[in-house]
């Protein structure tokens, strides 16, 4: 946790925000919260988002994979992909997250891949499938992100500092 993420993003995104001075490694992070929980972000596209999260350190008392954590690697994933759908001219507000939880992970690493159901112009929705290092399905969920205009103040939020 805490080591610089590398995430794979299409050149034309590079491009598209390097125009404008945003460091895209900041605004596409897992943020605060999921770089406490050890949330890595690893390929990042509109089409689809894949991110790490360890089991260790997200457990509930049973020490199983806390069903939260579960939400917040989702939450991450299906926002980022909104985010990258939306453009810079948007901002993604996750306004629903629904999530299922199919089975428990006691150790290792759950991965989850996010991929959209609808891209509109005011909406995304992202399924959200997370899985253990068998391949066994953890959680499924489903996230809805409202996009709505970037302000001149959100702007100032996603620039890199000096």
């Amino acid at each position: 946790m805490g080591e610089q993420q590398h995430v794979t993003f299409p050149q034309e995104v590079i491009d598209e925000y390097a125009a404008l001075g945003v460091d895209l490694q900041a605004l596409f992070s897992a943020g605060h919260l999921g770089n406490r929980m050890g949330v890595e972000i690893v390929e990042a596209s509109a089409e689809r988002v894949v991110g790490t999260m360890p089991v260790e350190g997200n457990t509930q008392p049973y020490g199983l994979l806390h069903g939260g954590a579960s939400a917040v690697l989702a939450e991450t994933l299906g926002s980022v992909g909104s985010m990258l759908h939306g453009g810079t001219s948007k901002i993604a507000v996750g306004v629903d997250l629904n999530c299922t939880h199919h089975r428990g992970a006691r150790s290792g690493l759950v991965t989850g891949v996010a991929t959209p159901l609808h891209r509109g112009r005011s909406t995304a929705t992202y399924e959200i499938v997370i899985s253990d290092e068998q391949g066994r399905r953890v959680c499924t969920a489903r996230l809805t992100c409202m996009l709505r205009d970037v302000n001149p103040s959100d702007a100032e939020r996603v620039r890199p500092t000096g």
